[in-house]
C-alpha cells in the first residue's frame, strides 16, 4: 500500500499530533506522509472564536481536503471537532487521552495575586463562565493563537494570567509554571487526538482502527453526545468529562450561563453498556432542569 497521507493544521502542536498518529502507524509498518494545511481558524487571529459565527473553524479546511482526496486522513484536537460532521466524514480513531485539564499560567508580576484579583486573558466562553461562577467580578481580555503566541501576548498584554490546556503544554515539552484548576470542568473531549477519515476508504479505516484506544472512545463519545444533545456546538459554556474507574464510568458535566451565575451540573457514576446513550440521557436531565431556557438565553446573546 502507498503512503497514508496525513492532513494536519500547520501549528507546532498540530504537527506534533500528526507525528504521533504517524508514529502509531509506522509501528505497525505502514508508510506515512504528513501534509500541513492552513486552516481558516489559524488565518483569523484577531476575532474571538465565538464571534466567527461558525463551528468547525479549525476543521473545515481539512474536511475539504479529505473530500477532495488531497489527504487520506485528518488529525484533530477532538475538542475542535463539531459534533455534526460533514457527509462522508467520520471519526475513525481516538488516541489515548493524556492531559484533559485546564491550567492557569501567570505572568511574573501577578505571582502573588489571589485568584479573584487576576485579570484573565481567554476567549473561551466556557473558561470565562466557570471562572465567573467562582469569581463574579473578574475582568477578561480576548486572546487567540497557538500556545507560543498566547504566552507572548501574556507577557506583552495588560492582563495577569491566561488559561491553557495542559495537554498542549505537555506535548510541546514547555518548561513553564502552571497551576491546576479543579474549578474548571474540561471541554468535551479535551486532551484527545482524533483521526477523521472518509467513510468510503474502508481499507485505510480498517488500518486506523488498529490504533484506536477503546476506553478513550467510550468516554469522549459520552461527552460529545452530551454536548450534541445540548446543541452546544463549540462555543457555549459547557464542560463535560468522563473517566473509567475500575468497572464504572464517572461523568461530570455542567452548563453555565455566560455570567457564571446560573450553572446546572451533573455528576454520575454508572456501569457502561453499549446500548444506552448516556451522554444524551444526562443532557436531557440538564435540559429538563432549566438547561433548555439557559441554552436559549445563551444563543440569544450572540
Amino acid at each position: 500500500m502507498k503512503s497514508i497521507r496525513i492532513g494536519t493544521r500547520n501549528s507546532a502542536l498540530a504537527l506534533w499530533q500528526a507525528r504521533e498518529v504517524a508514529r502509531n502507524l509506522q509501528n505497525r509498518n505502514y508508510l506515512t506522509e504528513i501534509i500541513p494545511i492552513v486552516s481558516s481558524g489559524d488565518k483569523n487571529l484577531n476575532q474571538p472564536l465565538y464571534s466567527l459565527g461558525i463551528t468547525g473553524v479549525f476543521t473545515r479546511d481539512l474536511d475539504v481536503a479529505l473530500l477532495n482526496d488531497e489527504i487520506d486522513i485528518a488529525v484533530h484536537s477532538l475538542k475542535d471537532v463539531p459534533t455534526q460532521l460533514p457527509q462522508n466524514i467520520e471519526i475513525i480513531t481516538y488516541l489515548e487521552r493524556d492531559f484533559p485539564q485546564d491550567v492557569l499560567i501567570r505572568k511574573e508580576s501577578a505571582r502573588n495575586k489571589e485568584f479573584h484579583e487576576l485579570k484573565l486573558a481567554t476567549s473561551s466562553l466556557r473558561r470565562r463562565a466557570f471562572w465567573l461562577k467562582n469569581y463574579p467580578h473578574a475582568e477578561f481580555s480576548d486572546i487567540r493563537g497557538n500556545i507560543q503566541t498566547r504566552l507572548q501576548k501574556l507577557e506583552d498584554g495588560d492582563f495577569d494570567a491566561t488559561i491553557l490546556s495542559l495537554a498542549g503544554i505537555k506535548r510541546m515539552k514547555m518548561d513553564i509554571d502552571y497551576e491546576m484548576l479543579p474549578l474548571m470542568t474540561p471541554a468535551a473531549s479535551q486532551g484527545v487526538i482524533a483521526v477523521a477519515g472518509h467513510s468510503e476508504k474502508t481499507e485505510i479505516n480498517e488500518i486506523l482502527a488498529q490504533i484506536n484506544h477503546k476506553k478513550t472512545q467510550i468516554c469522549v463519545e459520552i461527552e460529545r453526545n452530551f454536548l450534541s444533545t445540548l446543541e452546544g456546538g463549540c462555543t457555549a459554556p459547557i464542560g463535560a468529562f468522563a473517566e473509567i474507574i475500575e468497572n464504572q464510568v464517572r461523568f461530570k458535566a455542567a452548563l453555565c450561563s455566560l455570567d457564571g451565575k446560573n450553572c446546572i451540573a451533573t455528576d454520575e457514576s454508572f456501569e457502561y453498556n453499549e446500548t444506552e446513550n448516556f451522554g444524551e440521557k444526562f443532557a436531557k436531565i440538564v435540559l429538563e432542569n432549566g438547561g433548555k431556557e439557559l441554552m436559549t438565553e445563551i444563543k440569544n446573546s450572540y
